[in-house]
């Protein structure tokens, strides 16, 4: 299954060169057959064959979002009108350097994530060069260079949540209610007791005990401590831009 997200990038996180449809396709089918002999070693119940053929099912899917990366990364930069070398420049070197350092700075581990910036930068340090086709682009052309190639790094978007979605919102809902807590079942019967009122405004205390109670949230209000602030924002460093220090 990590193999499976570690193949699902336009770029190969272990050279940042961009990925072909094909081998997407090839590395996931790889993926797939591993985890359908795990199935059958296991000797996984046919339910858990059908979600593993479901799950199988969306490989088409990922395919065609790799195309549809491809092909409009391709139209964005084309839209600048640039050099053809400064163009060439920018799908092989800018706009994978962009998209690696995106993925490192989600990456939790620091070993991967410090890799991944390194690989960003190498990608990035020939483009800073005096003779690199940027340096004969102006200061302003550079800016909107770097703008569009931020903004084809950002297309590409892989789920990484279990809540993705309204059916996962609701799922994510429900999914507390699976098993009730001693904690929020006592919380439950509180409010079951004390709040929840018939028509004739009686609450079961109320029946129960054969006199009137306390409202319940001004109760609980007087018995808890209200929280502190909480502690401001400290806003990080600037990050400098991907092609500061290009030499004009």
């Amino acid at each position: 299954m990590r193999a499976l997200g570690n193949a699902y990038h336009p770029y190969l996180p272990e050279t940042g060169q961009a990925q072909t449809p094909g081998q997407l396709q090839a590395h996931l089918e790889t993926s797939w057959a591993n985890l359908e002999k795990i199935a059958r070693d296991a000797s996984l119940t046919e339910r858990c064959r059908q979600l593993l053929d479901k799950a199988k099912g969306l490989t088409q899917a990922m395919l065609l979002t790799l195309q549809f990366f491809i092909a409009t990364c391709q139209a964005k930069v084309e839209a600048l009108n640039l050099p053809p070398e400064v163009e060439v420049l920018m799908q092989s070197r800018l706009i994978p350097a962009i998209y690696l350092d995106r993925v490192a700075g989600r990456c939790a581990k620091a070993e991967e994530r410090q890799r991944l910036r390194r690989l960003s930068e190498e990608l990035l340090r020939p483009l800073r060069q005096a003779d690199s086709p940027l340096a004969l682009l102006g200061e302003a052309e550079r800016r909107w260079v770097e703008e569009v190639a931020t903004e084809c790094a950002d297309l590409f978007q892989r789920s990484s949540s279990a809540v993705e979605g309204r059916n996962g919102q609701l799922s994510l809902h429900h999914h507390a209610r699976h098993r009730l807590s001693d904690r929020k079942l006592n919380a439950l019967t509180v409010i079951h007791d004390y709040l929840i009122k018939r028509p004739d405004g009686t609450t079961a205390a109320r029946r129960f005990f054969g006199r009137a109670h306390d409202d319940l949230f001004p109760w609980v209000l007087g018995r808890i401590r209200a929280p502190a602030r909480p502690a401001k924002k400290r806003p990080g460093p600037p990050k400098p831009a991907y092609l500061q220090g290009v030499a004009a």
